[in-house]
C-alpha cells in the first residue's frame, strides 16, 4: 500500500489501485481560483477531449462566453469497441448521449463544422452559420476513410466474414456476427492495420489476439490459420512492445506479414489485395478484419490548419507537439485524434493533453505564457487473451512509462491488467470526462 500512496496523484487519477480490488481513484484536481474573462472560446468537437476539456474550462472561467460545436447525438465509448467485436460487451456498452456530459452555462451546436478562417477567427457551420472567437479548440476527432480500400463498404460488416469494430457499436456487434463464425468453424483469418496514423494502434493487434484465443476454446486448436498484415516492418511502434508482440505471436501461431497494407477487397471470392514493396499480393480468408486508413476531417486540411511537410494526406492539426498550441495561429490549440503529434491518439493520452490546454489557454486569456507540457504520454490496456493482457504505457521517446512500477509489470500479461481494461477504465474514462480525474 505504500507503494500506492507514492505514485503520481496524476496517473492514479487515470487507474488506481486499492486494497482488495480494483477501483479508480478520481482525484479531482485542485481548484484554482476562477478567471474573469470576456473571452470567447469555440470548441470543434464533443468527443472525449472536447468534453474533458470544456467541462473543466466551466470551472476555471467566470463570464467566458464558450461554444460547442458537434452533430453527433450519441457519444462514443471508443475503447468498448474491442470488446463489443468480441462479444465480451453488448453494443449498448458503448454508447451514451452527447449532451448528458456537457456542462450547464455553455452554448451547444449540433451542428457540424464547415470551415475555420483562421485569419478573420470565425468558425461556419454547416447551416451557414457564421461564430467569432478569440480562442478556438479543435478536437473534431478523425475520419475513418473506408472508402479508400476498393470493394469495401460498412454494409459489407458481418457478413462474407467482414469485420470492421472502428466504424461504430453496431459495426462492432456486427462484426462479432462475421468473428463468431470463424471462431466455430475454422479457417483463415487475416487482421489489419492501416498505413496512416490511427486512434489507438494496439486495437488490431487486441482483436486478432481475443479471436484467436476465443477459436482455440472454441473449435479447438489447429482449426485456424492466423495472419496478422502490419503495415510496416514492425508489430507496434515501441520497438520493445513490437519485440514482444513478436514473440506472443510466435507462441500463438499468428503469422505476420509486414509491410502489407490491405487496398481492396473481393467480398464474393472472400480475397483481399494488398499494396507490398514487391507489388500487390492477393490473400484468401474467412475472416477478414478492416481498419481503413485515417485522416483529419476535411475542413482542417480546408482551412490551412494542417501541417505541409508531415502526414501528407492525413492533414493533422499544426501544433507544437509539448504545448498542442497550433504553430501559426497561437489562439489555437488542438487536442485528441486531430493533433499533429508523434503520438497520443488514445483516450489515456487524451487525459493528459486536457489540462496542458486548460493551462496555456487559461494564460493566454491573462497574457501570460502556460507552463504545462505534454510528453507524449500514451497507453495501452493490450489484450493478449480473454483475461489477461499488458498494460503498456510509453512517451514520444518509446520510453516506458509505467503508473505503477514495482506492482504491474507493463510487458507481463496479467489480470489486473484486464481488469483495468475490462472494468476500470471506463469509471475513470467517465471522470474524465465531467473534467474529474
Amino acid at each position: 500500500m505504500n507503494q500506492f500512496n507514492e505514485l503520481s496523484a496524476s496517473r492514479r487519477g487515470f487507474l488506481g489501485l486499492v486494497a482488495g480490488g480494483l477501483a479508480i481513484a478520481a482525484t479531482t484536481p485542485a481548484k484554482a481560483a476562477r478567471i474573469k474573462t470576456k473571452a470567447k472560446i469555440v470548441m470543434i468537437g464533443a468527443g472525449a477531449a472536447g468534453t474533458a476539456l470544456v467541462n473543466r474550462l466551466v470551472d476555471r472561467l467566470d463570464g467566458a462566453e464558450i461554444t460547442i460545436l458537434d452533430p453527433r447525438v450519441d457519444h462514443l465509448y471508443q475503447p468498448g469497441l474491442t470488446l463489443v467485436a468480441a462479444g465480451l460487451k453488448p453494443a449498448e456498452y458503448t454508447q451514451s448521449k452527447t449532451t448528458d456530459w456537457l456542462p450547464k452555462g455553455i452554448t451547444h451546436f449540433p451542428e457540424a463544422v464547415a470551415a475555420v478562417d483562421p485569419t478573420a477567427k470565425t468558425v461556419s457551420t454547416a447551416s451557414g452559420q457564421t461564430l467569432s472567437y478569440d480562442f478556438l479548440i479543435l478536437a473534431p476527432g478523425l475520419v475513418l476513410d473506408h472508402d479508400a480500400i476498393e470493394g469495401f463498404s460498412l454494409d459489407l460488416i458481418g457478413t462474407n466474414g467482414i469485420g470492421a469494430l472502428y466504424a461504430g457499436p453496431d459495426a462492432a456487434a456486427r462484426t462479432w456476427t462475421a468473428a463468431q463464425k470463424f471462431t466455430e468453424e475454422g479457417g483463415v483469418g487475416i487482421f489489419t492495420r492501416p498505413i496512416t496514423e490511427m486512434k489507438c494502434a494496439g486495437a488490431p493487434l487486441k482483436h486478432a489476439f481475443l479471436i484467436d484465443d476465443i477459436a482455440k476454446r472454441t473449435a479447438g486448436p489447429g482449426k485456424h490459420d492466423m495472419h496478422y498484415a502490419a503495415h510496416d516492418h514492425t508489430l507496434f511502434g515501441v520497438p520493445i512492445v513490437s519485440e514482444k508482440v513478436r514473440m506472443l505471436f510466435l507462441d500463438r501461431g499468428i503469422t505476420p506479414h509486414y509491410s502489407h497494407v490491405l487496398k481492396a477487397i473481393e467480398p464474393g471470392a472472400k480475397r483481399a489485395t494488398f499494396a507490398t514493396p514487391a507489388g500487390d499480393v492477393e490473400m484468401p480468408y474467412d475472416y477478414l478484419h478492416v481498419i481503413p486508413p485515417q485522416r483529419a476531417p476535411d475542413f482542417v486540411r480546408e482551412s490551412g490548419l494542417s501541417w505541409v511537410d508531415k502526414w501528407v494526406g492525413q492533414d493533422w492539426a499544426e501544433v507544437n507537439m509539448q504545448t498542442l498550441r497550433h504553430l501559426r495561429f497561437p489562439e489555437i490549440f488542438a487536442l485528441g485524434d486531430v493533433a499533429g503529434v508523434p503520438k497520443g491518439k488514445t483516450a489515456a493520452s487524451v487525459k493528459f493533453q486536457v489540462p496542458v490546454v486548460e493551462d496555456h489557454l487559461v494564460a493566454a486569456i491573462q497574457g501570460n505564457e502556460g507552463t504545462a507540457t505534454y510528453g507524449g504520454y500514451t497507453s495501452c490496456p493490450m489484450i493478449t487473451r480473454v483475461g489477461r493482457a499488458m498494460l503498456v504505457e510509453f512517451d514520444y521517446n518509446n520510453n516506458l512509462v509505467p503508473s505503477f512500477p514495482g506492482i504491474i509489470a507493463p510487458l507481463e500479461e496479467l489480470w489486473i491488467s484486464w481488469l483495468m481494461k475490462e472494468v476500470a477504465l471506463k469509471a475513470t474514462y467517465n471522470a474524465m470526462l465531467r473534467g474529474k480525474a
